[in-house]
Parts: structure tokens; sequence; C-alpha cells
């Protein structure tokens, strides 16, 4: 199903339990974000965390931030109440953690069903598993369900790392092959999707590298561990003014009638093929989505 283009280059984790936290998230220029009621919750903190979160959804004042809750995992004994409480609330979209297969999500999306009828969040899907990396295709075919409503992938590495062993280095070269996989697969599906954490958010250098490499690969963008994290982030996947300038210029070309039936035409000594402009399109809207929202 298609979705509005709506830029997602950062999303910020901010822990449910902390309400200053959730106060300021109102403050920051970030895309979108993450309030967890998962990882960065402890067991005893759980139910208030739901209740800080519902509130400070309900409440509202995010502005034109995209706002997803993270709940606690479906074979926890907090999911179910987490999913009530979302229903109620109102987010935009529910990210679901430890997602192995469709049939996960389409428990999830059959849960809110039942707790909300017909008006339920988006699911978003945490791909942080050594199944999710081999169902990943499946998973990512949600995006054309609509009765899942999934939007959006994001990469868990730290928990992959955990779950595979595999070691993350600078080039993240052992990710590769499954961050790959991951982008291919929510591409097919129709959907977007999130780079995973970079833990030293001290280092300056090694997380704009790392920005760089995300948006090479094809990312939309890249979740965030520290409000210090954002900007360079959205300098990484924003498309700069000479590729927006471009891209205007090449669909404006296109569509003069004089080209309207040809596939490939001739801009300052270059060849472009009608594909140009259609992934032009993308970076149009994705600016003046940026644009829109300051």
């Amino acid at each position: 199903m298609t979705q509005p283009i709506r830029p997602r280059r950062s999303a910020l984790y901010m822990p449910g339990s902390n309400a200053r936290a959730l106060e300021k998230a109102r403050t920051l220029d970030v895309d979108c974000l993450l309030l967890d009621l998962e990882d960065a919750v402890a067991p005893d903190a759980k139910d208030m965390a739901r209740s800080q979160v519902a509130d400070a959804v309900t409440a509202g004042g995010y502005g034109k931030r995209e706002v997803v809750i993270r709940i606690n995992g479906m074979d926890t004994p907090w999911a179910d109440d987490d999913l009530k409480a979302a229903v109620q609330c109102g987010p935009d979209a529910i990210l679901v953690p430890k997602v192995n297969g469709p049939e996960d999500l389409q428990k999830v999306a059959h849960l809110l069903s039942i707790h909300g009828g017909d008006q339920t969040p988006h699911l978003w899907a945490m791909m942080e598993t050594p199944q999710a990396m081999l169902n990943a295709a499946a998973i990512g075919a949600c995006g054309r369900d609509s009765r899942v409503r999934l939007t959006c992938f994001v990469m868990g590495t730290n928990d992959l790392a955990k779950e595979t062993r595999a070691r993350l280095t600078p080039g993240r070269a052992a990710m590769m092959p499954w961050l790959m996989t991951c982008v291919a697969a929510a591409r097919a599906g129709g959907i977007d999707i999130l780079d995973g954490v970079y833990n030293a958010f001290q280092d300056e250098e090694g997380f704009a590298a790392e920005c760089a490499q995300g948006a090479e690969m094809g990312m939309d963008g890249k979740t965030l561990i520290h409000p210090k994290q954002i900007a360079p982030c959205h300098a990484a996947f924003s498309p700069s003014e000479e590729e927006v300038a471009w891209a205007r210029k090449i669909n404006d070309l296109f569509d003069l009638p004089e080209n309207a039936s040809k596939g490939a035409i001739q801009v300052d000594g270059k060849m472009v093929e009608r594909l140009h402009a259609e992934m032009g399109k993308r970076v149009i809207a994705i600016a003046d989505s940026i644009a829109a929202r300051t």
C-alpha cells in the first residue's frame, strides 16, 4: 500500500520511564521519536513507563514529528497491555521488537484490530534476529498487506550482533550482507528502512562515516541514541541543494511536450533516462517534505 512520502532521516530512542526526556522530545529537531517501553526500561518500571508514554502521546505537542511507541516483545507479560495503551493514545506507529517472520506482525495486527477496530496505528518491525534475516523478504511483503499496515523496518544491529556473534567493527563488513538484504526486502515491500544505532555517540567522525555509509546503501535514515546525533544525521540523509536542483531540472525537461514520448534525453552533455526522472521525483518529494516541517 502506498504511503505519503515523509522524511525519516532521524529516529531518536527516548526511554519511556524518563518523564523529562518525553517532555524534551517535543523541542528536538528530529523526524521520528521512538518512545521506548522495551530495552530502555527496567522490568519494575514497565507499568510506570507505559502510563507515562500513553499520557505524553495523548497530550500531544510533538508537532510534525512522527511518534512511534516501541512495545515489549509479544512473548513478554507486558505486550498486551502495551498494545491496548498504544491503541488508546494513538501514536503514528507501533514498533514491534524481535520480529522473526510475517506471522509475528500478522498476530500484532490482529490484536490491534480487536483492541482498536479499524483506526489502528501502522506497524514498524525491528529486524534484529537471525530468523528475521532469513525471512526478510516475507516480512517485507507485509508492506503490501493492508491488514498489517507495515511501513518501516528498523535495523537492530546491537541485538543482531549479539544473536549471531558477528562483530560490530568500523565499516560493518560482517553486517553488510544482512543490511543490504533488508534494504532489498524493504524496497520490495514498498516500505522505508532505518539503519541501526551508533553506540559511541561521542565519536562524531565515526558516526558521520556510518551515516554516510547508510545513505550510500539506500537507507532512509538512522536510529539515534543521543540528541547530539540529530544534526549530522540530517546532513547525511537530506538531499543536497544540487541534487534537488538537478532532479527538478530533468523532471521539467521530461514534462515538455516534445519529450513526452522519449525514454532518454540529453541534459548538459549527459544522457538521462526517464527512470532518473522517476528517481528525482522522490528526491523532490523528500526535499519538499523536509521544508514543510520546518
